[in-house]
């Protein structure tokens, strides 16, 4: 089992600059938004560009994806694990809980 970090958890090691947050969901909705800092890494693609965006296996990740019902962020944690990563977590909750917290998702801008 994948362990979690929680919503004030997760914003206080984004404020810090502490860890590296995951979107695991498709294209277009990491364009609507996504949360500070996020990069994007599909769950089906975590294998083939996890060296090249995640370099350091032993700094802090975080993936997520829209909401406790979504597996997406449990999927590639997963395979993080597998591949040598030893500080991964999930956010459980994804986006949903995140915007629902009156927090802000970035959008990235055209240009």
């Amino acid at each position: 089992m994948t362990a979690t970090i929680t919503r004030d958890e997760l914003r206080t090691a984004i404020e810090a600059g502490e860890v590296t947050v995951v979107e695991t969901l498709r294209d277009q909705h990491f364009a609507e938004g996504h949360l500070p800092g996020a990069i994007h890494i599909h769950f089906e693609e975590i294998g083939a560009r996890a060296a090249e965006l995640l370099p350091d296996k032993e700094r802090p990740i975080v993936t997520y994806c829209s909401n406790t019902a979504c597996r997406n962020s449990e999927i590639a944690a997963n395979k993080l694990r597998s591949m040598g990563y030893v500080n991964v977590r999930k956010y459980a909750e994804g986006k949903q809980d995140w915007e629902e917290a009156g927090l802000p998702l970035e959008v990235p801008t055209a240009g």
